[in-house]
């Protein structure tokens, strides 16, 4: 049966989007405590008690919860507070205004993630005040620190106070922005995602003068050649079960893809090439599908040389690798230093930044099943898929702790996919005011279902 869209929630929703937009929580430094303030004092209006705990100075998250009768497991609601940096210059408005024109809600962390903070916080609101009998506690939380990684959000609140937020099931980020194909929606929901190995190389060398490069070590030459060396590694082919999911559910979808996919998911040896060919028809889909087949190894950040004159001793880069669920964070760290062990002679060393294993949740459950029926109820034609994430969600915290968890923020397409996913940490970022309705109707419905 079609579901309810709540437009009388509208002007509501609207407003405490702008307002959670207006406060600056860029991280760093964070300043979450202010948005988890707001909201407390949001809830407070309904009957909410919420905490918020700190893990350090400014770095606040928040936790409410609406009890239930216990004959259910619990589910929690996650967002985080945190969002990236927004330079003014670069946007047609001012990103931590919250500017609401032509129909959207305007501003950083419109859409990673306040607005599905809204969205969460509604709902919660909308269960209390309906008085809907859920059979299990709807917990919220609302972080810090997910932008860099989460230790003093989620995983600080996982090492320090479990027992009050975790839950079995989780609802997060990380999905439920569907992709036409065929004139037909495909909703993703984010069942699993890689692993992090974020590490820094660091060469040493010795100094010299810049005009005598031959009696001189330089440092910055050895690390190019680090970077030569990892950026021309060929890693294998792996297909984890949410990708082949995925792969099969888009080839139903669209049968002008059907024959290169079914080739596709058939012939992992070949994946590179037939990408390729993929790419001439649909390089959006292509692209979704490369980074999600193999580890990736990035280099991002490089440091190194003090003057114009002299050759540096020390110089130092940044890798974001990303490996699958099922692989081995610390083994492909292994595989690393042993592919650049040649080139420092003894004269490189290891920094680790952040280490998780890739994760995965199975879809046979009644949250995923709940998700399948209100999309498919709300659009009967739609396409429901699993889908891996090729970044982390705070969501990898509750799967390491045993929970089943899903990226499931509610999203019709209003321009092309990548423009949309592209403004997410970068210019303009928005969230048009007919989604933020529809996307609270159709999340508050699955949890409805799910809770009774």
């Amino acid at each position: 049966m079609p579901i309810n869209i709540l437009t009388e929630i509208q002007q509501e929703v609207t407003t405490l989007l702008s307002n959670l937009i207006s406060i600056n929580t860029t991280n760093p430094p964070g300043n979450e405590t202010a948005a988890a303030r707001y909201l407390a004092q949001y809830l407070e209006k309904d009957g909410f008690t919420s905490e918020i705990i700190e893990s350090g100075p400014g770095r606040g998250s928040i936790i409410t919860r609406l009890k239930g009768t216990g004959q259910k497991s619990n589910l929690l609601l996650l967002s985080h507070l945190d969002v990236v940096a927004a330079n003014p210059a670069e946007w047609t408005v001012d990103p931590f205004a919250g500017t609401v024109k032509d129909g959207y809600v305007y501003g950083r962390g419109a859409i990673d993630m306040k607005g599905m903070t809204a969205i969460e916080v509604m709902t919660l609101k909308l269960l209390k005040a309906n008085n809907v009998p859920i059979k299990g506690d709807v917990v919220l939380a609302a972080t810090a620190d997910e932008e860099r990684g989460g230790e003093e959000g989620a995983g600080y609140l996982l090492r320090n106070h479990k027992e009050k937020l975790w839950c079995p099931y989780v609802l997060n980020e990380g999905g439920g922005t569907a992709f036409p194909q065929n004139g037909r929606n495909v909703y993703p929901i984010q069942t699993a995602e890689k692993g992090i190995l974020w590490f820094k190389i660091k060469a040493k060398g010795t100094p010299g003068h810049g005009s005598t490069p031959n009696m001189a070590d330089n440092a910055i030459v050895r690390i190019n050649k680090v970077i030569a060396k990892l950026g021309s590694y060929q890693p294998p082919t792996l297909y984890v079960p949410t990708l082949k999911e995925f792969i099969s559910e888009v080839a139903k979808s669209n049968p002008e893809h059907q024959e290169i996919l079914t080739r596709l998911l058939a012939n992992p040896d070949q994946s590179d090439q037939i990408l390729k060919e993929l790419a001439k028809k649909d390089k959006a889909l292509a692209e979704e599908i490369w980074p999600r087949t193999k580890t990736t190894i990035s280099p991002t950040i490089i440091k190194g040389g003090v003057k114009e004159n002299i050759i540096p001793s020390e110089c130092e880069a940044t890798f974001d690798c990303r490996v699958l669920p099922g692989q081995s964070v610390t083994e492909t760290l292994d595989l690393i230093k042993s592919m650049v062990n040649d080139v420092g002679e003894g004269k490189l060393s290891y920094e680790i930044i952040q280490i998780h294993d890739g994760n995965e949740s199975s879809t046979q459950t009644p949250l995923y099943d709940a998700i399948t029926a209100v999309l498919r109820d709300v659009e009967p034609n739609c396409g429901v898929t699993p889908t891996l994430t090729t970044g982390g969600t705070d969501s990898r915290f509750f799967r390491e702790t045993g929970s089943t968890c899903y990226g499931f923020h509610p999203v019709r397409p209003d321009e092309p996919n990548d423009e949309y996913e592209k403004r997410m940490h970068g210019i303009d970022e928005r969230l048009t005011i007919e989604n933020l309705v529809w996307g609270t109707s159709v999340f508050y419905e699955t949890v409805k279902r799910f809770m009774t």
